[in-house]
């Protein structure tokens, strides 16, 4: 039982199993651990049992082709070619607890060549895990249902506090398919996404003064979407700023390398003084999913200094801005 709970102890166990009995040993100790660890809610463990169990059913009809003159037979049958010796103390198949099923099956598994049957089971294995990670995402995705039906409905007391002229934003956007590169590149792997529905409602108006700037991040692919939640925010869009960065990133007509800091007004915000106008392109290495680069931090601040600004949806705490977001540290963060 001890050498099952680790998986590779279990593996090298079933590689040095001889006789079919000790593979079948092997198959129902996996299968009472997977039993338990169901029971125990340990997926991980469950897992690795079920994975163990169809490895020993596997080798067990490896045992059986290998030992098909042994095995099997009934007791007393002298082993073929065998003169004067001992008669065969092996336990049938029946005796050791397989079945005609279990043996057919066995015998199938053992028919697959390695290298195909370790393919099947990697993507076995990982549909199991993406099955479960959705789970969890289904309850990430709850939970932050019910933070953001908190916020609005106490926006006073969740808001840092005042109306702000500077809105620097960068919503979790929801994508409608699987990004190329297959379900590990789920941006849902990362953190919990927001329908477009979901972002426009967000109440940003609550928080913004009158004359107001906005800037807000958009990857090429959510543009269109980009726009609408800026009219729903109360903005008019009036340009944007690239970032472009060190490495290709994903796309399905097009690698991108670069995203969109959009830019948009509301009332009568003033623009930034002629010195204080920055290059709309910038140049940045690529950082951790989603994450943007600090410099447009300072850029913000050199086209609207001592104004008071607030970023949503942040990830970190800047000197000097208040903020908002599931990831930043402190007051206000959701």
């Amino acid at each position: 039982m001890k050498a099952l709970v680790k998986y590779d102890a279990a593996c090298r166990a079933l590689a040095e199993a001889k006789a079919v009995d000790e593979a079948k040993d092997i198959h129902d100790k996996a299968e009472a651990i997977r039993v338990y660890a169901r029971q125990a809610k340990n997926r991980d463990l469950e897992i690795d049992a079920a994975e163990i169990r169809m490895r020993a059913e596997r080798r067990i009809g490896q045992l059986i082709q290998a030992q098909k003159e042994t095995v099997g037979l009934n007791k007393g049958t002298l082993r073929r070619g065998a003169r004067k010796e001992p008669r065969d103390k092996r336990p049938t198949l029946a005796e050791v607890g397989i079945d005609k099923k279990m043996s057919s099956r066995a015998q199938k598994l053992a028919a697959v060549p390695e290298e195909e049957f370790e393919g099947m089971v990697a993507v076995w294995r990982g549909r199991i895990v993406r099955e479960n990670e959705r789970v969890t995402v289904n309850l990430l995705r709850a939970g932050e249902r019910a933070r953001r039906d908190e916020i609005l409905n106490n926006v006073e007391t969740i808001w840092p506090g005042g109306r702000y002229p500077v809105i620097y934003a960068d919503p979790p956007w929801r994508y409608e398919h699987t990004p190329p590169g297959g379900e590990n590149r789920l941006i849902e792997n990362h953190y919990p996404t927001m329908t477009l529905e979901e972002i426009c409602a967000f109440p940003v108006q609550s928080i913004t003064h009158d004359d107001a700037i906005l800037f807000l991040w958009a990857t090429a692919p959510q543009l269109a979407n980009a726009l609408k939640v800026i009219e729903a925010w109360g903005f008019e869009y009036r340009t944007c700023m690239m970032w472009v960065k060190d490495k290709i990133g994903m796309g399905y007509y097009v690698r991108q390398r670069g995203e969109l800091l959009l830019i948009a007004r509301r009332g009568e915000m003033r623009t930034p003084a002629p010195a204080d106008r920055p290059d709309s392109v910038v140049e940045a290495p690529r950082l951790e999913h989603s994450a943007k680069p600090g410099a447009f931090y300072g850029l913000i601040e050199q086209m609207y200094p001592g104004t008071p600004k607030i970023e949503l949806f942040a990830r970190n705490q800047r000197d000097g801005w208040a903020v908002w977001g599931n990831q930043a540290p402190g007051r206000g963060a959701g």
